[in-house]
């Protein structure tokens, strides 16, 4: 068994190069996976971009691809907890001795004229593990824009774009056209394309790119639709080719919806390509999707839910759901954001459904002072304070509360992976 403070230097030597540090571009990932033998052709793959809702679609065509008997890899990103949360294969995180032997392998590889960023050498990881734990599929997710991302240099059965708001502007552009262009950068010659965009600007974008490339496109909404029932996490699917009544699933809030009638799309599409994926796979495969801190229940008494939205579209879903699902409760909120987020926008979205407002930071440089953030939200909610360690905060806030109040924290992934963890202690 390697020893864990082996892969303890792994990951301390990685993120010495900054979780953030970026540099777009396919030169540096062409030269690690030919010097590693080209791995990420080993498999088959399925490529998700988009602003919101990538993890959760990306998750739910892994579990559908692997209740249809098939090896599956998912890569996505950013981890909560754990590092190894970015790699899994069966819908099982990687252990800690396969994350030491591929960061070794494409160390090595590591050769080139530019060295690898984080980003590069953990994508270069997946396709290493991916290929050595013989994966018939590979589901990857972005980690931005998409046309010059790591990503980038898988030839995939199916390109997802989940939908695009304005985000990393001095990386994609300023306008949501620069962006879509970039995030349509996935689509590939003659490869099927499907999305959940809405803004016209957006879909213009995406529908030239296709056919710039003979890519068939598909539109939610036009070219297939969900249509919800009484209870939540339940639809209808109406599909390219099929009708799937009494669909469900339990990923909470109704945007989840949305993004799992992408992912049957999706698998619609794959069905004459991958034999033995049917609607029981396909329902089972939904059925069983779990995705870590986006509307997740932590703690029932009292209700505490920690969600990873972090720009204003993600805020604006949480809001829809807290007010749809928990009208008339006391809702404290805890939050800490990143210094690139228009927290002020944010703040005016969320702060007025809550009674109190705890404002934190993350162990990053990144945090934005939640002093600063105090002078924004005390006009917006009158029991806001600042409280700069997380579990200090959840501590208050569960003990300055009822039982019957609800917890939310939210604004950062980061936040959400500490708050996880600390849950996860006291457990």
């Amino acid at each position: 068994m390697t020893a864990h403070t082996e892969y303890d230097r792994c990951l301390d030597t990685m993120y010495a190069l900054g979780r953030f540090g970026i540099v777009l571009g396919l030169a540096t990932m062409e030269g690690i996976l030919a010097r590693l033998g080209n791995p990420h052709r080993d498999f088959r793959c399925i490529h998700v971009a988009g602003t919101n809702g990538k993890g959760s679609v990306a998750s739910t065509l892994s579990h559908i691809l692997h209740r249809a008997g098939y090896r599956t890899g998912l890569y996505t990103s950013p981890h909560l907890v754990s590092f190894n949360e970015r790699i899994s294969i069966d819908n099982v995180n990687v252990t800690n001795d396969e994350v030491v032997e591929s960061y070794r392998a494409v160390e090595a590889a590591n050769t080139g004229e530019r060295s690898a960023t984080f980003f590069e050498l953990t994508t270069a990881m997946a396709f290493y593990l991916f290929s050595k734990k013989k994966v018939d599929f590979a589901v990857i997710e972005t980690g931005m824009g998409g046309r010059l991302d790591a990503t980038n240099i898988i030839d995939p059965l199916l390109s997802v774009i989940t939908n695009i708001s304005l985000e990393h502007k001095s990386y994609l552009g300023s306008t949501l056209s620069a962006i879509a262009f970039e995030k349509a950068g996935i689509i590939k010659p003659g490869v099927p394309v499907i999305s959940a965009a809405t803004q016209r600007p957006v879909i213009d974008v995406i529908r030239r790119t296709a056919e710039e490339k003979n890519a068939p496109c598909y539109l939610y909404r036009k070219d297939f639709k969900a249509r919800r029932t009484s209870e939540p996490g339940r639809f209808t699917y109406y599909g390219l080719d099929h009708h799937w009544p009494d669909m469900k699933t339990h990923l909470l809030g109704r945007h989840q919806v949305d993004n799992a009638a992408l992912s049957l799309c999706g698998a619609e599409i794959l069905m004459d390509r991958v034999p033995g994926l049917d609607e029981t796979a396909i329902r089972e495969g939904l059925a069983e999707t779990r995705w870590a801190g986006r509307l997740e229940i932590v703690s029932e008494r009292p209700l505490t839910l920690v969600d990873g939205a972090h720009n204003l579209m993600s805020i604006h879903t949480l809001a829809a759901y807290l007010k749809e699902t928990f009208s008339g409760r006391t809702i404290t909120l805890i939050t800490g954001i990143l210094d690139d987020k228009a927290y002020t926008a944010m703040f005016k979205c969320l702060l007025p459904l809550c009674r109190r407002v705890i404002l934190t930071r993350a162990k990053t440089e990144r945090s934005i002072d939640p002093r600063r953030l105090f002078e924004a939200a005390r006009t917006l909610c009158a029991d806001a304070r600042v409280i700069e360690d997380i579990p200090e905060a959840i501590t208050f806030a569960e003990k300055a509360g009822d039982p019957d109040d609800v917890i939310c924290i939210s604004g950062s992934l980061y936040v959400v992976g500490e708050a996880k963890a600390f849950f996860n202690t006291r457990a």
